[in-house]
């Protein structure tokens, strides 16, 4: 069993003891110190809660609203839905915060709470790990049986976010329509399956064939939206009959798309053709995680605009947006954040911009990510034994390529021209992650073996 306890968040495995997994004992604690947090927050205290469609989301729930409301907070619980349509509600319900009840990509035994603030938007560092330290020490307090939170249930709030999309100036309905694309959807039995169809017929496509669209938390694969687990999609695709397939994980805030022969058109890509066709409307900045494809710099500058990198985690990303004024940005595992819509990762915004994109460019989904800078990510791990001081190797390696641009906001991450190699450590675990980028994958592959054999080199001279 796993509990895992961040400043976004608790997520863990459903089962086992108190403090070792998601037990309801720990859903309580950490909502009773997440509500404690809102009440000093607003003098209205109401939450918004949603959940995705995975099979203990129920159980989870209910234990959340009544905790909450059990503190003197009003509940209003859009019950399945998806984790950009919980971060919409916040501010139109005027609550001080939201909860989402999702782990995401992981796999179904996994579960996890994820907190808003009053914006719709990831609580800072700073909150998260004040609601840390009051879970820890049991700092809270509940409300008299006259003060208990009322519960409030609103079901169609999906409907309200594809309308929302649709009202976007950069969405053409029209063009879309137009084109009469043949789409087939992977949306692995969770909330998607309820969110995509509503959304892709608003938008005038009718030719949909649903694949994993029954929201009843049944993963017929792994969910997370990589090109290993997508082979029932690459399949249907590769019979000729589809312009296009669209996959998104379990609470729909990462959006990968496959080309019409069945190939990847690449989860890196997805923000960099949305903010290709933003930037083509409005000129601006853009920004992505420094573990992000370079593509993204690449289309920015084309188009005239500034290129940003944020340290890895999506508030990071929203605060540096912020910060540069950028008018899109997101990450490189398919998470589009459009700040005309809102600042979270939004697969549903993000298929409506896309899907204009692809309209207006007129030609197949495969000719569109051609005419984009071809790179190649290599994901690599290095485990090294406790007592190993992890800072100290990162500071070496630093020293040693000291003469190539470095950004050490997140870790260590060198510029070799075109080409970046990225070492983040792990918060839990000895580990330090070893990402690289080129134009080939066996020279992102070769650049981050000579990275590796680099910290090996370090760790034997320490010794």
């Amino acid at each position: 069993m796993a509990l895992i306890k961040s400043i976004s968040g608790i997520r863990g495995t459903i089962g086992g003891k108190p403090g070792e997994g998601l037990t309801p004992l720990d859903v309580v604690k950490f909502t009773s110190a997440y509500g404690s947090w809102v009440i000093t927050q607003t003098k209205n205290p109401k939450v918004v809660i949603g959940r995705d469609a995975r099979i203990s989301g129920e159980m989870v729930s209910k234990l959340v609203a009544a905790t909450l409301q059990g503190l003197g907070i009003d509940v209003i619980d859009l019950g399945l839905s998806t984790t950009p349509t919980v971060e919409l509600a916040v501010p139109l319900e005027k609550a001080g915060g939201g909860i989402i009840l999702t782990a995401s990509h992981n796999p179904i035994q996994w579960n996890a709470l994820k907190l808003l603030n009053d914006k719709g938007e990831f609580i800072s560092d700073l909150e998260g790990k004040s609601i840390l330290d009051s879970a820890e020490k049991e700092n809270f307090s509940f409300a008299e049986v006259k003060k208990l939170g009322k519960y409030i249930q609103i079901d169609d709030y999906i409907d309200r976010h594809v309308q929302h999309v649709l009202g976007l100036k950069l969405v053409d309905k029209e063009a879309i329509a137009a084109k009469k694309f043949k789409v087939v959807i992977d949306c692995v039995n969770s909330t998607g399956g309820i969110a995509l169809p509503k959304l892709l017929r608003a938008l005038g496509v009718e030719d949909i064939e649903e694949m994993y669209c029954t929201p009843d938390g049944h993963f017929p694969h792994n969910p997370e939206p990589l090109p290993e687990n997508l082979r029932d999609i690459a399949d249907k695709l590769q019979k000729g009959k589809y312009d296009l397939g669209i996959v998104v994980d379990p609470d729909v805030d990462r959006l990968c798309f496959m080309n019409e022969d069945g190939s990847p058109f690449g989860e890196e890509y997805t923000l960099v053709a949305v903010a290709d066709y933003v930037l083509s409307q409005t000129p601006g900045n853009t920004v992505s995680n420094l573990s992000s494809t370079r593509a993204l710099r690449d289309v920015t500058e084309k188009r005239g605009g500034h290129y940003h990198a944020a340290a890895v985690g999506e508030v990071n990303v929203v605060n540096k947006m912020k910060e540069t004024n950028a008018i899109i940005g997101g990450e490189g595992n398919g998470g589009v954040i459009y700040p005309e819509s809102h600042y979270g990762r939004d697969a549903l915004v993000g298929i409506g911009l896309f899907l204009t994109h692809l309209a207006k460019f007129g030609k197949t989904i495969s000719r569109l990510r051609a005419s984009y800078p071809n790179y190649h990510i290599s994901k690599n791990k290095i485990e090294l034994t406790p007592e190993i001081n992890v800072d100290k190797i990162l500071e070496e390696v630093k020293k040693k390529y000291k003469k190539q641009p470095i950004n050490d906001i997140d870790g260590v991450k060198i510029e070799f021209d075109k080409e970046w190699v990225h070492l983040r450590k792990s918060n839990t675990e000895p580990i330090i992650r070893i990402y690289s980028e080129s134009e080939s994958q066996a020279t992102a592959d070769h650049l981050a073996n000579k990275i590796i054999l680099d910290i090996k080199e370090v760790v034997t001279s320490s010794k």
